[in-house]
């Protein structure tokens, strides 16, 4: 039996994929293109209707060529009836480990469904990487601790799990020593890492760094609000030459009305006294940020709170969602605001965004870096990062190699070395 398996969505999906495709691959084959596969395995994403929408719509195309299909992920647990309909099986992301027991249930002609909410450590499965050796992800925990007002992740992910130290620590280490240039920490939140059992994600950190190797560390997204408690700790781990100085931090609004309407329980002084600190300490550290235009209570003078406090912060990296009013969600009540709205919100953050980083690059010119080359770009190029993530794209490179790279060209999105 012939298994294809397609991914959607964030990090931590990508994760989830390794451990489907270890377990597949005790039984069954895997193939690299759907079109060869009898079973496509879809790793669904539900975090707006866009997606949604995109993915049931591709499980109905497959159904529609002949194929049997099973959804995993998030979108199960959002919207259970719906992923039925197109599929021959569904389980939530917190069931993965039981693929190949749905696997079985569909070659006989069954239906299988399987939506556990319960907690389970994913650092004891066993993953299978389908990328050459630059990038492993290693994923700490599941769930968060907010109460988000508008996201329907939560319903799938549930409350904080961290995942065992020691195994994460293992999972790591064995990362490094196949090979794996850039370990990429994952999970929803991983300011939060540690809470429920003694610990703290400097504290992990601290214990990985002690891994012999050359690599670096990639750490993923932590929301404000469980960030403001760590922040001295964590700079001071950041210090260390093999962690990138890179920061992602979902401010989503700029606008605190607006912020106390999507409960996310810190303020713009808040925000603003984290990205001073982490500049002060870290000049040219990359910082991403995640912005939701047309949030139903959003006005005017709210957007343009929000474009105001872009332009002062003048992040690295802006990923600018239109709000998506998502069902059974408290922020579903608001109603909605007309999508050319939004549109206009977005486009005008995206043209500010387009000059920061135009101007923030060009003064990058003929600066020299160490890069490390973690994937293939486009046509003959290669993409890579330096210590502080940003994106260098190089030629004639090789994947998990590092290069002494002098920027010679930029754009707005890109920075170009050679070595």
């Amino acid at each position: 039996m012939r298994i294809y398996i397609e991914t959607y969505g964030c990090t931590a999906n990508h994760s989830d994929s390794d451990i489907l495709r270890y377990f597949v691959s005790r039984k069954y084959t895997l193939v690299n293109d759907y079109r060869d596969a009898d079973i496509v395995i879809i790793n669904s994403c539900g975090v707006i209707d866009f997606t949604e929408r995109k993915i049931l719509k591709r499980a109905k195309k497959l159904k529609d060529q002949g194929k049997t299909v099973i959804i995993t992920g998030c979108l199960p647990k959002i919207n259970p009836d719906a992923c039925l309909k197109v599929s021959d099986a569904i389980l939530s992301n917190k069931s993965i480990h039981r693929i190949n027991e749905a696997i079985e249930k569909v070659i006989n002609g069954e239906k299988f469904v399987d939506l556990s909410s319960r907690n389970i450590d994913k650092s004891c499965f066993k993953k299978l990487r389908l990328n050459s050796y630059a990038i492993a992800i290693i994923n700490i925990a599941e769930g968060c601790l907010g109460k988000c007002s508008y996201c329907a992740t939560k319903f799938a992910r549930g409350h904080l799990k961290s995942f065992d130290p020691n195994n994460i620590y293992k999972e790591v280490e064995n990362a490094v020593e196949e090979g794996y240039k850039e370990i990429q920490i994952t999970s929803q939140d991983n300011a939060i890492y540690g809470i429920d059992i003694g610990l703290r994600l400097p504290d992990l950190l601290k214990n990985l760094l002690k891994i012999k190797g050359k690599f670096w560390i990639r750490v993923g997204m932590m929301n404000p609000e469980f960030l403001l408690e760590i922040i001295d700790d964590l700079l001071d781990v950041y210090k260390n030459p093999k962690i990138y100085k890179f920061f992602h931090i979902p401010i989503q609004s700029g606008d605190d009305e607006i912020l106390k309407h999507m409960n996310r329980n810190y303020d713009v002084k808040d925000i603003k006294l984290l990205i001073n600190k982490i500049r002060r300490q870290f000049p040219e550290a990359t910082i991403a940020t995640d912005i939701i235009v047309g949030y139903p209570t959003e006005d005017e003078y709210s957007f343009e709170k929000t474009f105001n406090l872009v332009k002062e912060l003048e992040f690295d990296l802006i990923n600018i969602t239109r709000y998506s009013r998502r069902k059974g969600t408290p922020a579903y009540k608001y109603g909605d605001i007309p999508d050319r709205i939004k549109k206009e919100r977005s486009r005008k953050l995206t043209l500010l965004h387009v000059e920061i980083s135009y101007r923030k690059n060009m003064k990058l010119l003929g600066r020299i870096y160490e890069v490390l080359v973690t994937s293939k770009g486009r046509e003959d190029t290669y993409i890579s990062r330096n210590i502080n993530y940003k994106q260098i794209i190089l030629k004639d490179a090789r994947i998990g190699e590092f290069y002494e790279t002098e920027i010679i060209d930029f754009d707005f999105q890109h920075l170009y070395g050679s070595f």
